[in-house]
């Protein structure tokens, strides 16, 4: 399991435009430690060091990626064949399009539309815990 100190899962939360409310106090009420950061290059140092059970992270569309839809990319790729962490997206309903792009190469473990349902979001939260307990 992906524990922290306190024996709790780490939840890394990824906020790099933001523009919606702070769930901090909804991850750890799930029972999550949370570590946040704001940008996707920190968060790869995060993730070495943390391992988290849980990364929460928005999929914001960048045009002037040739290869890539965003920088969420990066943050999958740093997860493949290391952990068993449940990566949930938060997204733009108008950037759908592009979104559906990224998930014909990765498997986010949910996907929530802006604006972001709280109840759906604790779902989510749970059905990651009791699977990885």
């Amino acid at each position: 399991m992906n524990m922290a100190a306190g024996s709790k899962p780490v939840l890394l939360s990824i906020v790099e435009l933001g523009g919606y409310p702070d769930f901090a106090n909804l991850y750890q009420k799930a029972g999550y430690d949370v570590v946040k950061t704001d940008s996707v290059r920190k968060a790869v140092k995060l993730i070495r060091k943390h391992t988290p059970a849980v990364i929460v992270a928005e999929f914001n569309f960048q045009s002037d990626f040739r290869d890539r839809t965003s920088s969420l990319e990066t943050v999958f790729s740093s997860l493949q064949g290391v952990s068993e962490t449940r990566v949930i997206v938060f997204y733009e309903k108008e950037f759908r399009h592009q979104y559906e792009r990224l998930l014909n190469q990765f498997n986010p473990f949910d996907s929530l539309a802006f604006p972001i349902d709280e109840t759906r979001l604790e779902q989510a939260l749970k059905r990651a815990l009791a699977i990885n307990p």
